[in-house]
């Protein structure tokens, strides 16, 4: 019967009627065109609106075709029926079925069915059939969609058989009402509804093929219908039929149906079906890109599938997987080292180590055979041998047979032997024989985990690699191919890679030397490894390769930290400063490295002697790794200084004056604008940084480093030197507008380009303090400044502090370096008196005073780790104590500096005398009332320090107002208003006044009435002579309370009524005053009214407590806005 009914469309047929090639069909036989025929007597029957000759003779080429078959009246029949009203019954019967369902009996399409729907399509004229077929698909599509409903809810329910259906002589006219009803009722019948009802009858999907082939548009819409409909689960099934059958019409849609299928995850099998029936020319990349693709969903998707099918060993998706399986097996029996060998071998590797498959025996002789292969020495041989050694050791039953075993050692062997010889004419730097030293250290150090991530890394594939089944290939490597002796002497004598970067792929000597490092194998057999260190890091570029950090911390630790495997351990050497200031001597920065000025203590080294390397122009890479190493190397040494010291190991550390000559600051800036290049250095550099040098990483200078970029410079042509220089500032007063010249051409150039020239910059300092110099000018000098800041700060630092120092003090001859600054950074504040009245100058000591407190601190904390407390004797037997004392110094240095500053703001009688200098203290003021703040915020204790020891109260004003952190005080007022010196208490007071004025909060109310309680409290109980002593300052204080907070006003009114009764008692009395003879002439104070006279102070005081209360009433009882 299959070869009687339903032939399946030829693809030929297909693409004539597609194209409407009337030429290729009128040729075709009368079997060929059978399924098209409906499409054909439309064309011939119905008017088109092409009435051009060409389409009217083709026309008569169709009927000619057509006029020798019988069935085509039968189309003709069915296309003569009343679609109108069949349209009208075919709406009413899809209504009545949306809303009851596959259960309703009635229909409005056909009545009476006695014999049976197949014996009644028999004896039916044209119109009934129609109607039959109908009403048959809308009752399978009604039985379809409960199905669909009722299958998350377990709910039984199936698509019962069609009797209509199943007698195959009735097929080829069932399908020609299809294809004739869905072209005439496009309205009411939708093919892919259609097409999902016709994959349950019998013969399905020859039936949706045919149906497709006469309406050829509607393929495409068609095929992605089917596969969007699939289960996720579905392997292939009748669905998957259908779609090959549409495939094998229409052989070009396979790719699109592949294609859509893979990006769906659905109908697997059918993707390995299509590969290998239509597109066998890239099926290694394609199931390739299936199991190793980017798109996480596929793979989780695909390999789970391969997995399964294998285990359970049938179903469609075992038979194609079968099928897959063979024609990669012949493949691979013809296969040779090269490009296309490796993509199968790599297909292989993720079948077994993604899929799960194990190998047959065919496979793995086929496997063998191929990798074993001597590939010429090109690139591509390169990359197949690479492949091959990892695929050996990812996939160990290669070697189960002692013959295979044998076969695998031998060619390993080969290619240690021949690794000089393939590197040396390939043309490839990164070749497979630092891998095999890799893997050998690996191997060596017992690391089976890291060779399995090497595997993985080469096959660029994630695949278990598992240790017991490494112990094979582990022993021949360890004991037959490379010993771990050899190992080492080899890897010391591989040549460093060249412009080493991240560009540059594979694995280079650089892994291996990381490698042994981390495993301690140069300190086991002792092989000096710095030399190798020195000349790759000299010899790295942009963008920095990633391994490159890391090699530098294991190198560190194998110079400082101890194994605790033995004591008697070898040890590395550390780079020397003579090696580090090689480097920067060539660079920009080479004026401060310069032998003849420079001198450093030298390295102590055991048995390895300095190594000269030719460094022409040193990279930004090489600076900022030596940056990086001597960092570290400073931050393991402090440490892991106690152990150093109890092991009685003599470490040399890198002195603070070589140090102070590296450009670390400006170096680091240059890797934060090219993260992308040395991303991974920036970020443990900056902690570095900010642990060791915080004064180089003050936030101030990162802001102004971010200013200055090359968008902000205006190009000035002008050449500068030293004479330039110096006659523009001798004639700073006379013609500033010179001064201004040469500034604005400083700025206007790179900060590394007028380096140079910073040191006769700086000497001038002190003629900007001048009082004829502009202050354009004055500002122009600190931007200048600025810019060098961002260069070598340090060294700035220290020569302006010189420049600056204090002409009328002893200090002529004295020239303070970086120690003296470490020791006593107030040292800074030593400098000319001028600049506590020049805004711009004072800024510039500001950011050096900030910056050397933080590095006196930093060189406290390194003091106490550079010296541990080994013997607990003495006057110090603890830590703590050590640190309690460390803390307490860097609070008396901050706090004095503070109170120099605070010093700073009084008015001086030379400030009323000059009006220019009362604007220039009122900027100060502000200057250092903002630097202050900012100390405040970072260290509150330091403002309650500050405080506590007091300041004059003329300032409290500015500071109140001036800082916008001084609410912190409110926090500590009540501790100092209980401490026993009057004259804290009354600071207190006064400070409570005036932050009541300017933060009016509740908690500032709860201080000034507890002010008040206490000032109740210390008057009923101090002598006579002290209460004067404290009321009379704080009378001006309770004013500003009161004004503050009206709600005190009684407390304050019952307080001074009290004091001035007091008061009035002692005046009256007299001389016969008994505090008379305590105070002595101290109980008198000069009259007002007749200076030639004497009054008692008890009755100035009255005097005064009466202003007081007049103030009182003025500003606070009859202030008409309160609020």
């Amino acid at each position: 019967m299959e070869s009687m009914f339903m032939k399946p469309v030829q693809p030929h047929v297909f693409k004539a009627l597609k194209d409407v090639d009337v030429e290729t069909l009128t040729k075709c036989s009368s079997e060929e065109i059978r399924p098209i025929i409906p499409c054909l007597v439309r064309m011939a029957l119905i008017s088109p609106l092409d009435v051009t000759r060409y389409c009217a003779e083709a026309k008569k080429d169709i009927l000619t075709l057509l006029s020798g078959i019988d069935l085509v009246n039968f189309i003709v029949s069915l296309l003569s029926i009343e679609f109108h009203a069949l349209e009208v019954d075919l709406k009413k019967e899809q209504q009545m079925r949306q809303k009851n369902g596959s259960q309703n009996t009635e229909s409005f399409l056909i009545q009476n069915i006695v014999n049976g729907i197949a014996n009644d399509f028999e004896q039916s004229d044209s119109a009934r059939r129609v109607r039959l077929v109908l009403s048959e698909l809308l009752q399978m599509q009604a039985q379809l969609t409960e199905y669909n409903q009722n299958r998350s809810s377990n709910t039984e329910c199936s698509v019962k058989p069609s009797e209509l259906f199943d007698n195959d002589v009735y097929l080829e006219e069932i399908t020609d009402v299809i294809c004739i009803s869905l072209a005439e009722l496009p309205n009411l019948l939708n093919i892919c509804d259609i097409v999902e009802v016709l994959l349950y009858v019998n013969k399905g999907p020859t039936i949706i093929s045919w149906v497709v082939a006469n309406m050829p548009d509607t393929l495409q819409d068609v095929a992605e219908s089917l596969v969007m409909n699939a289960e996720r689960g579905e392997e292939g099934g009748i669905r998957a039929k259908a779609l090959s059958i549409l495939c094998a019409m229409c052989p070009y849609m396979a790719a699109s149906i592949r294609s859509k299928a893979a990006s769906a995850s659905r109908l697997p099998s059918l993707l390995i079906n299509l590969t290998l029936t239509h597109h066998q020319d890239d099926l290694v990349s394609f199931m390739s890109s299936l199991l190793l693709g980017s798109d996480q969903s596929t793979r989780s998707w695909f390999a789970p599938f391969l997995r399964n099918s294998h285990k359970r060993g049938k179903g469609d998706g075992h038979s194609a997987l079968i099928k897959l399986r063979q024609e990669l097996l012949n493949r691979l029996k013809d296969a040779s080292a090269g490009v296309d060998a490796s993509a199968l071998l790599r297909l292989y590797c993720a079948l077994r180590g993604i899929a799960g498959i194990k190998f047959q025996d065919d496979e793995i002789s086929g496997l063998l055979r191929l990798v074993t292969q001597k590939p010429p020495p090109t690139a591509a041989g390169v990359r197949f041998v690479s492949l091959s050694l990892c695929m050996i050791l990812a996939c160990p039953s290669l070697m189960a047979a002692p013959e295979h075993e044998k076969k695998a050692i031998e060619w390993v062997q080969w290619l240690v032997k021949e690794e000089a010889y393939f590197e040396s004419n390939s043309g490839f730097t990164a070749s497979f024989g630092e891998m095999l030293l890799l893997i050998a250290i690996h191997f060596h150090s017992g690391q089976l985990a890291a060779v399995g991530e090497l595997v993985c890394a080469t096959l660029g594939m994630r695949v278990p690699v598992r240790p017991n089944g490494l112990t094979r290939i582990k022993q021949a490597f360890t004991q037959e191919i490379f010993t771990e002796q050899v190992v080492t002497a080899h890897a010391v004598k591989v040549p460093v890679t060249a412009n080493l970067n991240s560009n540059i792929v594979g694995y280079l000597p650089v892994h291996c030397i990381h490698q042994l490092l981390k495993s301690r194998a140069f300190s086991k057999h002792k092989v000096p490894i710095k030399n190798w260190i020195y000349r790759q890091i000299c010899n790295c570029s942009a963008p920095l390769h990633p391994v490159m950090p890391a090699l530098v911390e294991v190198y560190v630790n194998s110079i400082l930290v101890v194994n605790n495997k033995g004591s008697n351990e070898y040890f590395n050497q550390p780079i020397t400063e003579e090696e580090i200031k090689r480097v920067f001597r060539n660079s920009i920065f080479g004026v401060n490295f310069d032998a003849q000025n420079k001198s450093f203590t030298g390295m102590e080294i055991d048995g390895e002697t300095s190594v000269e390397i030719n460094i022409e122009k040193p990279t930004l890479a090489s600076q900022l790794l030596l940056i990086y190493y001597l960092l570290l190397y400073e931050d393991v040494r402090l440490a892991n200084a106690a152990m150093l010291i109890a092991n009685g190991r003599k470490i040399k550390s890198y002195s603070t004056a070589f140090l102070s000559e590296l450009p670390i600051k400006y170096l680091l800036h240059q890797a934060q604008k090219d993260q992308l290049s040395y991303g991974g250095l920036f970020s443990p550099l900056l902690r570095l940084l900010a642990t060791h040098f915080p004064q180089l990483s003050l936030v101030d200078d990162w802001m102004d480093d971010q200013v200055f970029g090359d968008s902000c410079r205006h190009q000035i042509n002008i050449s500068l030197s030293e004479e330039f220089i110096n006659e523009a500032f001798e004639s700073i007063e006379v013609n500033p507008y010179k001064t201004g010249k040469i500034l604005k051409a400083m700025l206007s150039k790179n900060p590394t380009e007028i380096w140079p020239f910073a040191e006769i910059f700086v000497k001038h300092v002190k003629s900007v303090l001048g009082e004829e110099v502009p202050r354009h000018i004055q500002e122009l000098y600190r931007e200048v400044w600025l810019r060098l800041n961002t260069v070598l700060p340090r060294c700035l630092w220290i020569l302006t502090i010189n420049a600056l120092l204090d002409i009328n003090s002893n200090a002529k001859t004295v020239t303070v370096t970086q120690e003296n600054v470490l020791v006593d950074p107030l040292q800074v504040l030593r400098c000319d008196i001028r600049v506590f009245r020049c805004g711009p100058i004072l800024k510039i000591i500001l950011r050096i005073l900030e910056a050397s407190l933080a590095a006196s601190r930093c060189q406290l904390s390194r003091h106490l780790l550079d010296k541990p407390l080994l013997e607990k004797s003495g006057q110090l037997t603890s830590d703590s104590e050590r640190e309690e004392l460390k803390n307490a110094l860097v609070a008396a240095q901050e706090s004095a500096a503070l109170q120099i500053l605070l010093e700073a703001c009084l008015e001086t009688t030379e400030d009323q005398s000059k009006p220019e200098l009362m604007w220039s203290l009122r900027e100060v003021r502000s200057i250092i009332c903002s630097f202050l703040h900012q100390i405040f915020i970072s260290e509150p204790s330091l403002a309650k320090l500050v405080h506590f020891q007091g300041y004059p109260k003329e300032l409290l004003p500015i500071t109140v107002q001036g800082i916008p952190s001084m609410h912190i005080c409110l926090d500590f007022i009540p501790e100092l208003l209980s401490q026993a010196s009057l004259e804290k208490q009354i600071f207190a007071v006064d400070l409570v006044s005036h932050l009541s004025i300017q933060y009016a909060l509740p908690k500032a109310m709860s201080i000034a009435r507890l002010c008040v309680n206490t000032l109740s409290t210390l008057l009923s109980v101090l002598p006579s002579d002290l209460r004067l002593e404290l009321f009379q300052p704080v009378l001006k204080s309770l004013v500003r309370i009161c004004t503050a907070f009206p709600s005190l006003l009684e407390d304050i009114t019952s307080l001074l009524l009290q004091l001035g009764r007091i008061c009035e008692s002692q005046a009256s009395l007299g001389h016969c005053w008994n505090d008379t003879y305590i105070l002595g002439e101290g109980a008198y104070v000069q009259s007002d009214v007749q200076s030639d006279t004497k009054v008692l102070v008890a009755e100035v005081l009255c005097r005064d407590i009466k202003t007081t209360m007049s103030e009182i009433v003025q500003k606070a009882l009859l202030n008409d806005k309160l609020y």
